[in-house]
């Protein structure tokens, strides 16, 4: 594996500690009449073939390609993932459905024009050297092949977000905080998005989803915990922020005790051009 930058290896850390996160935070959020994200997702290969070769870049424990072993059984499935742990979980879940490689997107193993699919759960916008990333999935992508992806586009939808922001960027102050860029800005954007990918994709489409969540605030709290955010602070600043962001967060409080608040994701399709 490359060497990896300053944001890779927090990355990598993190998951090494706590691999399995993001499922438990999405899985369970449904779109109506569309599904989860992850399977929105899936359903975008609904026109493959059923032999169909299909990578999934950065897989984590492996939760998308257990969905799409299941949905389409035929298809020969490949995950990729930096956290040797997080692939460990994978091979658990998966035992022999998908073969699972140890890599960095910026430099693939496979051969040229050797996939049919590549698709990503909120993983493609955390990948440093974005236009690497994507120069390697148009690497690997047979002419024609596709691309489909779910990124962040909006953390904490509504007034608990903005809340959360102000909290949090009082907690990192108190801890002194560098900054860790994680993602390249053109990443935060559809226009950023259309830019990076017009320069190896055609058939671009982008499709904005608001996905919502209603957690009373200890589970709100709790999602939050297995955060980057949050990760980066100490204990005692990490209890500190929870009970500003409790005070901060009790007049939206609706009758039920729950927070409305959602996930703003964006789904990404596109073909190799």
């Amino acid at each position: 594996m490359n060497s990896m930058n300053s944001a890779e290896r927090f990355l990598q850390d993190f998951h090494q500690r706590r691999p399995g996160t993001t499922p438990p935070a999405f899985s369970g959020l449904i779109l109506p009449g569309r599904g989860s994200s992850y399977e929105m997702l899936a359903a975008t290969l609904a026109t493959a073939q059923p032999r169909a070769r299909v990578l999934d870049l950065g897989c984590g424990d492996g939760f998308l390609l257990d969905l799409l072993a299941r949905e389409y059984p035929e298809a020969r499935l490949i995950g990729v993932d930096m956290s040797a742990t997080e692939l460990q979980a994978a091979h658990t879940r998966l035992a022999n459905r998908s073969v699972l490689l140890n890599e960095r997107a910026q430099c693939l193993s496979m051969a040229t024009g050797s996939v049919d699919a590549v698709v990503s759960h909120l993983a493609l916008m955390l990948m440093s050297d974005i236009e690497q990333v994507l120069e390697e999935i148009h690497r690997v992508l047979a002419k024609g092949g596709q691309l489909s992806a779910i990124v962040g586009r909006a953390f904490l939808l509504g007034e608990p977000g903005q809340h959360y922001v102000q909290a949090f960027r009082a907690a990192a102050r108190r801890d002194q905080l560098r900054p860790l860029p994680l993602v390249d800005p053109r990443t935060q954007s559809q226009s950023g998005w259309r830019a990076l990918l017009d320069h190896h994709f055609s058939s671009l489409q982008f499709e904005e989803l608001d996905l919502e969540w209603t957690p009373t605030f200890e589970e709100l709290w709790d999602s939050l915990g297995e955060t980057y955010d949050l990760d980066r602070l100490t204990p005692a600043n990490r209890a500190l922020m929870k009970s500003e962001l409790r005070t901060a967060t009790q007049p939206l409080l609706r009758a039920d005790g729950t927070l409305l608040t959602g996930w703003g994701l964006l789904l990404i399709q596109a073909r190799a051009a």
